[in-house]
């Protein structure tokens, strides 16, 4: 077997069983086991656990991104459409590889350094390529005033950081009661979409909320 052909079948094994066992119970055993593979295998591969573990942190946010980019840069005839399209393909990831969602939301999130430095720079990706998203929705919306960059950014984080939380409470909502099903990628996405592009829709328009006396 190739070389990558193997070392991807280590990883599959390696996320299923982090996603499982928690990092610190996953065993190198385990792991090499369920890719059907010797231990000492895994180790001339991937060298470590720790090593193991960034990799599949690398390879889990990587795929992520990508099926978002690539939903968003499809043909779409508006900047709301772009935000809707990749909405549906982030919640559709995350629901389809709930072993690589876990160990990018819950694992590496809660074992420190170096994991949780790989997941920030993974969101910094995602944050970046929807500020730009919010922004164009402004300028094509000729938004008056136009929101300050900062404002943008702000919103930006403020709907990566509900994305997120929300496939969360998708993934663990269908985990908690087998035989139900759970809310599909359209009916996340749609959810979000009504909490957020209302006051988004609302600043485009020149309707900005501000607080009362």
């Amino acid at each position: 077997m190739p070389r990558a052909v193997r070392e991807q079948q280590m990883l599959d094994a390696a996320v299923a069983t982090f996603a499982q066992r928690g990092y610190r119970a996953a065993s190198m055993d385990e792991i090499a086991e369920l890719a059907g593979v010797s231990k000492p295998l895994v180790y001339l591969y991937l060298n470590s656990k720790e090593e193991l573990f960034s990799a599949c942190i690398r390879r889990e946010g990587a795929a992520l991104l990508a099926a978002v980019r690539e939903a968003v840069e499809r043909d779409a005839e508006s900047a709301a459409q772009q935000l809707w399209n990749g909405l549906r393909a982030f919640f559709a990831h995350t629901a389809e590889h709930p072993d690589g969602w876990a160990v990018l939301h819950s694992q590496a999130r809660t074992h420190g350094e170096p994991f949780a430095r790989e997941v920030a720079a993974m969101r910094v990706d995602i944050v970046a390529f929807v500020t730009q998203l919010i922004a164009a929705a402004a300028r094509e919306a000729g938004c008056d005033p136009e929101p300050t960059e900062r404002e943008v950014a702000g919103m930006a984080h403020a709907l990566v950081g509900a994305a997120e939380s929300l496939a969360g409470w998708a993934n663990d909502r269908k985990h908690d009661r087998p035989g139900e099903d759970g809310p599909s990628a359209r009916e996340t996405a749609a959810t979000l979409m009504n909490f957020a592009w209302a006051g988004l829709g609302n600043l485009m328009n020149g309707r900005p909320w501000s607080p009362t006396r």
